[in-house]
């Protein structure tokens, strides 16, 4: 583990003092430092506790809470639940994923999106809605939620130039 940040991270998993239970704290660490479980991460995990990286994979993929994959930049969540899944919801989840060229739990190769669904948003008056980070957006069509991401995209893109200058 080369740079600082690595550095940080190795030394905030020294606090745990190897007793059996501390793998989910363990994975808790690397999750919040990194804001995913990278696999330079899982090896030390691996290295320090003796648990094989196999093990831990399976701890992983277990646990919905952990990741193996950074999020994307902006993150969308689609209301399944009930009143909106009867107004639509399964069309805006099609659409976001045709717009975006990725599945549920998945991220853009830019980094830019990543797409949960989630059971209720609280919003039922609304219906069907979805939420990109705190934002919420309610009574969706297709056509909506395309025009939508077209413009947190345009905004990403802005922001990326700005940041080259």
């Amino acid at each position: 583990m080369a740079d600082q940040h690595d550095a940080d991270f190795t030394f905030r998993l020294w606090r745990y003092d190897g007793e059996p239970g501390e793998l989910i704290p363990l994975l808790q660490s690397a999750q919040e430092h990194f804001g995913y479980i990278p696999r330079r991460a899982l090896k030390y995990i691996s290295s320090v506790t003796n648990v094989p990286e196999s093990t831990i994979y399976g701890v992983i993929t277990f646990y919905s809470q952990f990741r193996l994959q950074p999020m994307g930049q902006h993150v969308i969540r689609v209301c399944a639940g009930t009143a909106c899944h009867v107004a639509g919801a399964t069309n805006l989840i099609d659409a976001v994923q045709d717009e975006l060229g990725i599945e549920v739990g998945g991220t853009t190769a830019d980094g830019v999106f990543t797409l949960f669904t989630v059971a209720c948003l609280g919003c039922c008056s609304l219906a069907p809605v979805m939420m990109v980070d705190d934002e919420t957006h309610g009574r969706l069509s297709p056509a909506t939620v395309r025009k939508i991401l077209r413009g947190y995209r345009r905004q990403a893109a802005k922001q990326a130039v700005a940041e080259q200058v």
